[in-house]
């Protein structure tokens, strides 16, 4: 996916109050949290709430269960509120169950020296035994100046403001916007950007209203595939793709799965994937969101562009695969 030239702008978010007392505001982010009370943290997000008559779906299912963490990766279908003709698919991930690996393709991103490692350029054999899913990343990083960071290395450099899906050695993911310039944190193990945050404090961001600052569209097309990752008020994290979407219903489709905070990643149906897997050693891979453009196993051998795989947890922050 290309971008056209944009000129950076900031993610605006409203924080919401309540007047319980047991409230939670998601950690490590730069970003206006909005507070909530929390539910079970094992539990995805409700779907369409409060206007669930309008929208319809499968409810979540768990899709790993040959696997130790067995409820750590969740599907849903449905159709969004003023979308009756759309069936976009989310999948839920437990944070605490789940370990992120981000990982280099043939091409993406580009401008790394020969001497630097690209890594497998495919999901490791050394993490099949347990891997549970895979998912596209975002633009190519040449074409959006993304941040790009993996097993110790900045393959990319970062810039302030941009959206970035991390994963730190606690063990907690987030998606926020960036703040430390081209430094990464000690506590950083994983960092991704993609343009500015389309979801902020659980409600979207002034500039989805405008198409253009989000991406070159297939033949022009305003509404094509989208895909976007965001996190929710425990912390799990949850990405989604979904056909005929405009950065603007995009963006409302992300508040209806009432994410905290949201990032969109690739865009046009060459990309967006979501792929889990019937039994260990990457056994049966399915094809969940129903792009027909997409593969299920098509992140087991190398291919052009980065992407996200994730394993069962056997220590937190424990390094990924590589």
């Amino acid at each position: 996916m290309r971008l056209k030239p944009f000129l950076p702008f900031s993610g605006i978010g409203v924080a919401f109050a309540v007047t319980s007392l047991a409230v939670f505001a998601p950690l490590s982010s730069a970003s206006t949290p909005k507070y909530l009370i929390p539910t079970d943290a094992s539990t995805p997000p409700a779907v369409c709430a409060p206007v669930i008559t309008e929208c319809s779906g499968t409810g979540w299912i768990n899709v790993v269960q040959w696997s130790s963490v067995t409820g750590a990766v969740k599907v849903v279908h449905f159709h969004p509120v003023g979308q009756p003709t759309v069936l976009a698919t989310a999948g839920w991930f437990k944070s605490s169950e789940v370990t992120v690996g981000l990982y280099l393709g043939i091409k993406g991103p580009g401008g790394v020296p020969a001497s630097v490692s690209r890594g497998p350029q495919a999901v490791p054999s050394s993490g099949r035994s347990r891997l549970l899913a895979t998912f596209n990343s975002g633009f190519y990083e040449g074409d959006c100046h993304a941040g790009f960071y993996t097993n110790n290395h900045i393959y990319f450099p970062f810039h302030n403001g941009l959206a970035t899906f991390v994963r730190y050695n606690d063990g907690t993911y987030d998606v926020m916007s960036w703040t430390n310039g081209n430094v990464i944190p000690d506590n950083v193990l994983m960092a991704r950007q993609n343009l500015t945050l389309m979801v902020n404090a659980g409600s979207v961001t002034k500039a989805t209203a405008n198409n253009n600052l989000w991406g070159w569209t297939y033949k022009g097309f305003a509404a094509v595939w989208r895909s976007a990752i965001g996190v929710d008020a425990n912390g799990n994290f949850v990405f989604v793709s979904a056909p005929n979407q405009t950065s603007k219903t995009l963006a409302s489709l992300l508040t209806q799965l009432n994410l905290v905070r949201a990032m969109q990643l690739d865009i046009n149906p060459a990309w967006p994937i979501l792929a889990t897997y019937r039994g260990p050693g990457a056994l049966g891979p399915i094809l969940q969101n129903g792009n027909h453009d997409q593969v299920a196993d098509r992140f087991l051998t190398p291919g052009t562009k980065d992407f996200f795989a994730a394993f069962a947890t056997q220590t937190m922050g424990e390094a990924q695969p590589w």
